[in-house]
């Protein structure tokens, strides 16, 4: 077969030699959009032979060429197969099948994993494919929970890829271990997995493809544990990869949203937006998640901005995208007052989600709309959920989004010294993470408790810190909040009722009927039902009557 190779090389002009020469060049010096354009012209005047193939398929991958690179890397699996090198086809045959299954193509990448497998089947030696074709196995493992069986598959994998010497392999199997320790709720050893794999990732060890991957898969485990520290170290590291690469386009994209993400979480919103609109932009027919989490990201900022058309618009694409839009969307429609539509859409997707990280994500918010439509107790058992799976993963931050959600449940049941301790952690770590805008949202329930406490010097001095904050970063609901909330902030007079209670309160001691109320509100009037019943419940009273003449006693109307 090589005498065949070399005869056929032979044959080659002199002229499409140099371009070969040129473009693999090209290549070695990762000038993607170069050497694409110079292996594609030899490839034209001479189809190329396989390994020339391969390089070309990698090129147009990483300069965005989605679909031609599949089409030159099945023309690469059939030149390896023909040339009798199955292993190379093998290889050829697993990267389509991931890049498909990466598509969401889930039935072609299945066929070609397994015409993978059955190649593998007539050659007894060990081999890094094998390797290679455990790892679907772990990403089954992974969507069914099986978490253990996944393990082993990542573990053998990574043990073949150390008997074979391929560094790829034994990258992404360490990735998947860490990964699936982290979702088991070892996070010690699962971040440990993860360093592993980025000390391979930047010392250069690993193939372009590979690197990429590894990038944006240990960034965005990363994210969903909220190992703040490490997601801002790998970011940089990958923004300085790609700006040394230019014309790459394939983790461009991803590597903007990263960084979206992390303006956003230092208070830099303008940035983060023009950030997320590039990403946009540079994965928009190239990498439709990147593109999806790009526009999410967008949506964010905007509400957080008071943008509310701009929000709605960007959290719409995000859901043409394919990705789910909550809680964004259900927390845009709290601040716009339509909370019933808030709650229908944060428990509809609460209620159908069970993998515990994505719970985290979703929790806090469905606590807070909870608290706004008056079901303390739902969000009260949502706050020991949200205890459980921070206690889990135990990176501090998950722990102050616990103890900030359960201190504004202890303030709704009107225990504003529980609510104190509670808050006045997660600030700590808000503030110790240079997060402005997390630790503006503590102040404002820390002022509220030391309202409810009486220390009313307390609650000025943190109330102003936060709008200070808010000012400066342009967070227009939160400022339109703050006079109201101080307005109707549960006091020892008020017997621990929320704003919302006590705007239904002095409702019904003007008369209106609940059909009145919710219209007034922009509720339901099964809402207005639970308001008044924990109304009724805190001020230990029984009819409307009564209610509208401790309102009078108490100076509220």
């Amino acid at each position: 077969m090589k005498q065949m190779r070399r005869r056929r090389q032979k044959a080659v002009d002199p002229s499409k030699r140099h371009g070969l020469d040129r473009g693999r060049q090209h290549y070695r010096q990762r000038a993607w959009a170069d050497a694409y354009q110079a292996l594609l012209l030899v490839d034209r005047e001479t189809p190329l032979e396989a390994e020339d193939l391969d390089l070309l398929a990698m090129a147009a991958y990483l300069t965005g060429r989605d679909d031609e690179y599949l089409s030159t890397l099945e023309r690469a699996y059939n030149a390896h197969r023909d040339m009798g090198e199955k292993l190379r086809a093998v290889r050829c045959a697993f990267w389509l099948g991931f890049r498909l299954l990466m598509r969401g193509e889930t039935g072609r990448a299945s066929g070609w994993f397994a015409r993978a497998q059955r190649l593998l089947e007539r050659d007894a030696r060990e081999c890094a494919e094998r390797g290679y074709l455990l790892l679907p196995t772990v990403g089954q493992g992974l969507v069914l929970s099986d978490y253990e069986a996944a393990y082993a598959a990542a573990a053998e994998a990574a043990a073949i890829g150390e008997r074979c010497g391929d560094l790829d392999l034994i990258a992404c199997a360490r990735m998947e271990q860490g990964r699936i320790r982290l979702r088991q709720g070892r996070v010690e050893a699962g971040l440990a997995h993860l360093d592993e794999t980025m000390v391979a990732v930047l010392s250069g060890e690993l193939s372009p493809l590979v690197t990429g991957l590894m990038y944006c898969s240990v960034i965005a485990t990363c994210q969903q544990v909220y190992a703040f520290d490490r997601t801002r170290e790998w970011t940089v590291a990958l923004t300085q990869w790609c700006e040394g690469q230019p014309d790459m386009v394939a983790f461009a994209g991803a590597c903007q949203v990263h960084r979206a993400e992390i303006m956003q979480l230092l208070g830099t919103w303008p940035e983060a937006i023009e950030e997320a609109q590039r990403a946009f932009l540079r994965s928009q027919g190239v990498d439709r998640r990147a593109a999806a989490a790009a526009l999410y990201h967008q949506a964010e900022v905007h509400r957080l901005k008071g943008e509310f058309e701009a929000a709605e618009e960007a959290y719409r694409g995000a859901s043409q995208l394919g990705l789910e839009p909550q809680p964004g969307l259900a927390l845009l429609r709290l601040v716009q007052e339509r909370t019933d539509a808030a709650a229908t859409a944060i428990r509809r997707v609460a209620g159908t989600t069970t993998d515990r990280l994505k719970r985290m994500s979703l929790l806090p918010a469905y606590i807070e709309i909870m608290l706004a439509v008056g079901d303390v107790p739902d969000a009260r058992n949502a706050c020991r959920d949200l205890e459980e799976i921070a206690r889990s993963l135990d990176t501090g931050v998950p722990g102050a989004i616990a103890a900030e959600a359960c201190g504004a449940v202890d303030l709704a049941e009107g225990n504003a010294r529980a609510a104190l301790g509670s808050l006045r952690r997660a600030f700590e770590v808000w503030q110790r993470i240079d997060a402005p805008y997390a630790a503006a949202r503590v102040r404002v329930l820390i002022g509220l408790a030391c309202h409810a406490l009486g220390d009313e010097d307390g609650a000025s001095l943190e109330i102003d810190a936060a709008q200070s904050i808010f000012e400066r970063l342009g967070a227009a609901p939160d400022l339109a909040r703050i006079d109201s909330l101080i307005k109707g902030a549960p006091s020892g007079h008020a017997h621990g009722l929320t704003p919302r209670e006590l705007q239904v309160l002095r409702l019904v001691a003007a008369g209106d009927t609940n059909k009145a109320i919710a219209a007034e509100l922009c509720l339901s009037e099964r809402t207005i039902e639970r308001h008044l019943s924990n109304i009724f419940t805190k001020l230990d009273l029984s009819t409307r009557a009564a209610a509208t003449a401790w309102a009078y006693e108490h100076d509220l109307i």
